[in-house]
This record gives C-alpha cells, sequence and structure tokens, in this order.
C-alpha cells in the first residue's frame, strides 16, 4: 500500500515546477537522524549554502555519506549535527590535509566513523544508484581497512541506519578460489547537489567533473539540488545530450547562485583561498569554530544576506576566465 507521504512525493517529482527556497526545501526533505549524501568533491562544487540551512535549522543526528569530502561536512560536523560519517577522506586540500572539527571529533568520540577507500565508496554509490545491496569488489583485500573498523559490529547493530558489517568475505561463486569483499551500498535518504544549471521539472545539466552526484542523485529516496542558472523546462530540452540528471530524480531546486561557495564550480568561479585560510585557523579550537560559524552562517537569515557579507569585488575576483576556467594569478597560498 502506497503512503500518503510517498503518493505527495512521486506527484512532486512528475511535477514541472519544483522551485523552492533553500529554507523551504530542508525543512520539508531533510529530518533528524536521516541518511544524507552530499555532492562534489573536497574543494570542488559543494552544496555550501543548503549546508548553512541545514545548521541554520538545527537539524541533527546525521549519517553523512561522505565520499571524499570538504569543508562543508566538517561544518556540519562542529555545528554538533552529525552522528555518524562513512567517509574515504575530508579536507580542504592545499589549506587543511585533515579537517579540524572531524579529527576532534572522532578523537573525543563525539561522532562514529568508518572509513572506506575512495574507490570502493564510489563502487558503492554506483551500486545503490543501481538498486544493488551490495557491490563485490577486489580493491579492499590485502589492505589494513578490512581488518580495521571504526565501528564495531556491536555499535553498528545500536543504529538502523548502519549495517550491521562494515564489509564480508566471500568465495567468488563463478570463479572457486577467488577472494572477494562485499560492500553494502548505502541507503541514502536525502542528497544534496549543487550544479551549474537546472530546469524547474528538476532536469540538471553538470559541467566538468560530475563526481559521484549522478549516482546519489539516483540513489537517494529525496534529492535536492541547488543552481547557479534556473532555466525554462523548454530552454534545458534544447540541448538533451548535455543534460545529467533527470527530474525524476529531484524533489526540490533551489536557485542559489554562488550556492557551492567557498568552493570552486567549474565556468562559474574558482575557490575562494582567504575563506579557506580564515577556516583553516579558526578550525582549530571549538570557541574558534563557533565564532566562524556565527560570521559566515547564524548571522545570515539566508544566502542573499550571506552573499551581501561578502561583497560584490570580493565575489568578483572569484569569477573564472572563460579561456582558462579559472582565475590565472589568483593568490592561492
Amino acid at each position: 500500500m502506497t503512503s500518503a507521504f510517498e503518493m505527495e512525493r512521486l506527484a512532486m517529482r512528475e511535477s514541472r515546477d519544483k522551485v523552492m527556497t533553500a529554507r523551504q526545501a530542508v525543512e520539508r526533505f531533510l529530518h533528524d537522524g536521516d541518511c544524507l549524501a552530499l555532492g562534489g568533491f573536497v574543494t570542488n562544487r559543494r552544496p555550501y549554502a543548503m549546508v548553512h540551512e541545514i545548521i541554520r535549522q538545527g537539524k541533527k543526528d546525521l549519517y553523512v555519506e561522505g565520499g571524499s569530502s570538504g569543508g562543508d561536512v566538517d561544518m556540519l560536523i562542529g555545528a554538533g549535527r552529525v552522528k555518524a560519517i562513512m567517509v574515504a577522506y575530508i579536507a580542504n586540500s592545499g589549506y587543511t590535509q585533515v579537517l579540524r572539527c572531524f579529527r576532534r571529533a572522532v578523537e573525543q568520540g563525539r561522532i562514529l566513523f568508518d572509513d572506506y577507500s575512495i574507490d570502493t565508496q564510489t563502487i558503492a554509490y554506483h551500486g545503490a544508484a543501481l538498486g544493488l545491496p551490495y557491490v563485490a569488489v577486489k580493491n579492499t583485500l590485502g589492505s589494513d581497512l578490512s581488518a580495521k573498523w571504526g565501528m564495531s559490529r556491536e555499535e553498528r547493530l545500536r543504529h538502523p541506519k548502519l549495517t550491521p558489517e562494515k564489509f564480508l568475505f566471500q568465495e567468488n561463486p563463478f570463479h572457486p578460489g577467488e577472494r572477494l569483499c562485499l560492500i553494502p551500498t548505502p541507503r541514502i535518504d536525502v542528497a544534496f547537489i549543487h550544479v551549474q544549471t537546472a530546469s524547474p521539472d528538476g532536469t540538471c545539466r553538470l559541467i566538468g567533473p560530475e563526481f559521484q552526484d549522478v549516482d546519489i542523485a539516483m540513489a537517494a529516496t529525496r534529492t535536492v539540488v541547488s543552481c547557479e542558472e534556473l532555466v525554462s523546462n523548454d530552454e534545458i530540452r534544447r540541448r538533451p545530450e548535455q543534460n545529467s540528471i533527470t527530474g525524476l530524480c529531484v524533489d526540490a531546486v533551489v536557485h542559489l547562485p554562488w550556492g557551492a561557495h567557498p568552493s570552486q564550480c567549474y565556468a562559474q568561479y574558482d575557490y575562494d583561498p582567504g575563506y579557506y585560510r580564515e577556516y583553516d585557523q579558526a578550525s582549530r579550537s571549538d570557541e574558534g569554530f563557533a565564532a566562524f560559524a556565527e560570521k559566515y552562517v547564524f548571522s545570515h537569515p539566508d544566502h542573499d544576506s550571506y552573499l551581501d557579507a561578502l561583497g560584490v569585488s570580493r565575489l568578483a575576483k572569484l569569477r573564472v576566465e572563460p579561456c582558462y576556467g579559472y582565475v590565472p594569478g589568483l593568490k592561492r597560498k
């Protein structure tokens, strides 16, 4: 029997107009205790504006699928919003090689975590997009990841969002004598992804590297997309070969220019070195992080206020040169 929520979700996914504000999207689609996956890669196309809204609204006890994560996830951890994280690594590369709120929280036992290699976690996301319960790989065999677990089986059994086993090992039924590592695919409740272009019906266009974004959009029960440019449904269909994510996967579209700042957004803007340097210093303590979060998140009711505080001149300097795809001469250290 189809529940009222499922009927509403199906109706929204078939809608030709899914546009809403960041506040509305977070209120409607993200719940305490959800498994949350975020798009992008480290300092590239991370959904910072949506993460700011998650922090403002006080969503908590999130199980985060990190993949190769960046400062947006570190901010969720610093703000006390994360219960557990499954991550390959988490860094603001070139500025903070292991993000500090994450490291403190793990060392002090404030969050649960388990680490997977980048390749196996990416394969697991693809398996989730295909509806597979697990994927079989060889990548992990021979590494200490197979023997060292961040969370014990007993701890995992306390959390319905987690599988009781991090890995299982099995002989290949088609080639006896060959050993395989079975990795469970994540059951993602909500995915937040930032894209260059989207239309009201949820069709999305990713320019440049797509990372795991298409897979988590397909795998998630609910998918929220923020975009630099919002175009009409007719316009985005004129070049269907350039589109990456079908609107059938998307529940909400939020128009948020500069929504990935301070990370870079290919063909739009470069990353913000000043922000990353400031975060590197501020996140060295809980007190420093709290002051940083007050300055960049809590003192702003929405993303427009955040952009106003950054200032036009600061943002203008990050606009890419079209012939390069980045900002030549940007002081990156």
